[in-house]
């Protein structure tokens, strides 16, 4: 798919990723205080626009999780998740009970529940 290669835009957390990458690229790769983890309900080959967009902007990620349309709150429960930020609300609400949630308003999955609520 020709998506695929083209990296995303940054969305309203862009930022805030970059700052965690950058207190990680201060410790050594298997020490850093930080872990970070990408956790999608996507499976391949959706990953991969992503992860190139990830490689684009110099993050780095600890560990990628395709779940292929599984619940993502008893996988973060496991996991062991301190935080988790998601733009679709349904993910969130399956999260919350959890760890600690944050539901992102950004994206095409919420033009789409601002387009029906208005109406």
């Amino acid at each position: 798919q020709q998506t695929a290669r083209q990296a995303l835009t940054g969305g309203p957390f862009k930022d805030f990723l970059m700052a965690l990458n950058k207190i990680q690229t201060e410790y050594p790769e298997n020490s850093s205080p930080i872990r970070t983890a990408l956790v999608t309900a996507r499976s391949a080959p959706a990953h991969e626009r992503v992860i190139r967009t990830l490689r684009e902007w110099g993050i780095r990620i600890d560990e990628a999780i395709f779940l292929g349309g599984m619940e993502k709150g008893p996988f973060l429960k496991s996991f062991g998740a301190d935080i988790f930020f998601d733009d679709q609300e349904r993910h969130c609400i399956s999260a919350k009970d959890h760890v600690a949630t944050g539901h992102v308003p950004h994206g095409i999955a919420n033009q789409l529940i601002l387009k029906d609520n208005n109406e």
